[in-house]
């Protein structure tokens, strides 16, 4: 048995057709010290009645009830919270169409146990049926634009070593305690995707390591929950309206909180022509209206992103050169149209 007490924290909306095999995977795990929170995000399916059925046969799970969707931070949150005041050492977000490996929890546990300087500990997440990989943690690119590291990769084929990381995935990682009441718990703004780059960007710069520890496995069934929230276009997993508005509004919030002055001055034009890109695209694939509130929202909470920016750089640890060696100094590897933009314009002024 464990001897530090986890919460897993599973965030729920409308998804009974996954979250029974979720929370049979929670509370089958080798490291048994652990309480399962639920957070119900006002899901008008039949998950309150699976929600329920757990909590009347085994009291480690409990449920906190929320009256609407407050998106993944607002399902993550509460357990966070939960976790914080009843003073437990770790806290695990979960996805509602994940499985773990009934040791996963315990690899992620033992590695924070051994190592009090890393903050989390990010995990193999693969697509469920186990044959390629979702995530392998999380890398932030000097372009400003983050991506899942191995995805769609074959399973097994080159990230079965331990490593420092940038970030890790919401979706199935474990937080420090201690790190959380330093930095505080994810951005509400946020509402799904982005936040946990965000988290892990704001560890990182309080002087708080990430590791990615292979041998803590999840098999997670991906996207379910976005193509829910908005219809998904076949052949692209961002192609619906509510991904679109998502990414218009949130990745501009990780470069405007995080993203340190000295190294901004390098990102910023890198990323305002992706962005550029992005909106176009948007806009052609019959999408603009998704994108401009994304876009417009991203403007309505800048002063309140300026504010906590203030706050995050003032009292940072890390080195701008520490923070530069995390980002990967290329284009994410499916970003094949910037890259083909790219070798244009290098041909054009005789870089390549």
């Amino acid at each position: 048995m464990g001897s530090r007490n986890v919460f897993v924290v599973i965030p729920n909306w409308n998804g009974a057709d996954d979250l029974a095999a979720s929370i049979d995977s929670v509370l089958g795990q080798s490291y048994k010290n652990l309480q399962l929170i639920i957070v119900d995000n006002g899901s008008t399916d039949d998950s309150q009645k699976i929600i329920e059925s757990y909590i009347a046969k085994d009291s480690r799970v409990r449920a906190i009830w929320r009256d609407k969707n407050y998106g993944f931070t607002g399902g993550v949150n509460p357990g966070f919270e939960l976790g914080m005041a009843e003073h437990a050492d770790y806290v695990a977000p979960f996805n509602n169409d994940a499985v773990a490996d009934k040791h996963w929890l315990k690899h992620l546990a033992h590695f924070l146990d051994a190592h009090p300087k890393y903050g989390i500990a990010a995990c193999t997440i693969l697509h469920a049926d186990g044959k390629t990989i979702d995530s392998t943690a999380d890398q932030y690119t000097v372009w400003g634009i983050p991506f899942p590291r191995g995805r769609d990769e074959p399973a097994g084929s080159r990230y079965n070593q331990d490593a420092d990381i940038f970030g890790a995935s919401g979706g199935a990682s474990m937080y420090r305690v201690a790190m959380l009441r330093e930095v505080g718990v994810l951005d509400q703004d946020f509402f799904a995707y982005y936040e946990d780059i965000d988290l892990s960007f704001r560890a990182q710069l309080a002087g708080w390591k990430v590791r990615f520890v292979p041998d803590a496995v999840v098999y997670h069934s991906q996207g379910k929950t976005s193509t829910r929230l908005g219809k998904r276009q076949a052949g692209d997993r961002s192609a619906n309206p509510f991904t679109t508005k998502q990414y218009m509004k949130n990745l501009p919030y990780v470069l405007v909180k995080d993203v340190p002055l000295r190294l901004l001055v390098h990102v910023l034009p890198r990323f305002y022509l992706a962005y550029t890109i992005f909106f176009a695209k948007a806009i052609l694939d019959g999408r603009g209206w998704p994108a401009f509130t994304g876009w417009a929202t991203f403007w309505v909470n800048l002063p309140k992103k300026l504010l906590q920016r203030r706050h995050i750089q003032a009292t940072r640890k890390a080195s701008d050169q520490y923070i530069w060696g995390l980002f990967l100094h290329d284009l994410p590897p499916n970003a094949q149209k910037l890259k083909h933009l790219r070798s244009i314009w290098w041909r054009i002024t005789g870089k390549a």
